[in-house]
């Protein structure tokens, strides 16, 4: 029996009132601080967010105690651990962890004080590693995945069948989706945390700034990636909110890729880079190809607006702009 025939809610989504009480879990990253300037674009008038260092999730007690003091009629979830290739193969305890923490402390406390309207948000690394391109949100839990990724990976399965299980057995209207890889301002930029478009700039634009003859990647440079900016992921989060309802989550994205290769030639121009991309291929290049499918994003109504030119050349201005108090 799939999800579909389990499912117990009868809802038909509509624009969200703007006056409700908005909560983003995770309001200062990446993903988070763009929904929160999409949301306050689009008017609402009370946005909650709280700093790890005010509330932290993995702590049962205090996100209970935040969300009967706050009750929030919606609410995102964006809070999570992350990182890249390196901080997950080197931590996989951390990821598991800590984000099976933050996702079950949320989830049980935003159904135990009513939220009406909740988006969890994972990653498209939930999917097989060798899954049929581009990725169907029907290929979860059709095969292996990604070792260098598996524990973060797992987390994020938990929390979609979590969604899921909510809605069978309560019938509230909670959704899910599953973003590409993500880039913008806000990112990580740390040179062993981050993911690889902004380690890249990084990368490329610090060897600009000391006339390096040279920058060295991971792998071979032959992977396919998809990125989607924020900006749009942050737009496609409100309109899944206002015009999507079902259990399966939906993939979001942009639903073309490049090469490893590509986009850091890409980087090395808009930064002005002038030496040697020499590549180390002893280290992981990850899944072999990550594209998704974006049909039923299509469906609902939604495609991305940012072509990937715009985005880095955008993206690499804020990098300038904030690299002194950037976080390492």
């Amino acid at each position: 029996m799939s999800a579909d025939e389990r499912d117990q809610v009868d809802f038909n989504p509509s624009a969200l009132d703007r006056d409700g009480r908005f909560y983003i879990a995770g309001h200062r990253g990446l993903v988070g601080s763009a929904i929160w300037r999409r949301l306050e674009a689009e008017g609402f008038t009370d946005l909650v967010g709280r700093t790890s260092a005010e509330l932290d999730l993995k702590d049962r007690d205090a996100v209970f105690a935040f969300f009967a003091e706050t009750k929030p009629k919606y609410v995102v979830l964006a809070a999570a651990k992350v990182g890249g290739i390196l901080a997950n193969n080197n931590y996989p305890v951390d990821f598991l962890s800590d984000n099976l923490r933050i996702q079950v402390n949320v989830l049980d406390a935003a159904l135990k004080y009513g939220v009406a309207r909740l988006l969890f948000l994972g990653s498209s690394c939930i999917y097989p590693r060798l899954a049929p391109q581009p990725i169907r949100e029907d290929s979860l839990l059709t095969g292996h995945l990604e070792p260098t990724n598996d524990a973060y990976a797992i987390a994020k399965i938990a929390g979609i069948l979590q969604i899921q299980a909510v809605r069978r057995q309560y019938g509230l209207p909670w959704i899910s989706a599953m973003p590409t890889n993500l880039y913008g301002p806000g990112d990580n930029f740390s040179p062993t945390g981050s993911h690889v478009l902004p380690a890249l700039i990084r990368r490329y634009d610090e060897a600009a700034q000391s006339g390096a003859a040279s920058v060295t990647n991971w792998g071979t440079g032959t992977p396919r990636r998809e990125f989607l900016h924020v900006d749009d992921m942050a737009a496609a989060c409100l309109h899944l909110m206002e015009h999507y309802d079902g259990p399966e989550q939906v993939n979001v994205g942009t639903g073309s890729d490049v090469t490893i290769r590509e986009i850091a030639e890409s980087i090395a121009r808009v930064v002005g880079f002038t030496g040697a991309t020499e590549w180390d291929t002893s280290k992981p290049d990850g899944t072999p190809q990550k594209l998704l499918d974006v049909s039923k994003l299509a469906d609902a109504g939604w495609t991305a607006g940012i072509g990937l030119d715009e985005g880095m050349a955008s993206t690499v201005a804020w990098y300038r702009e904030n690299v002194e108090s950037l976080r390492e």
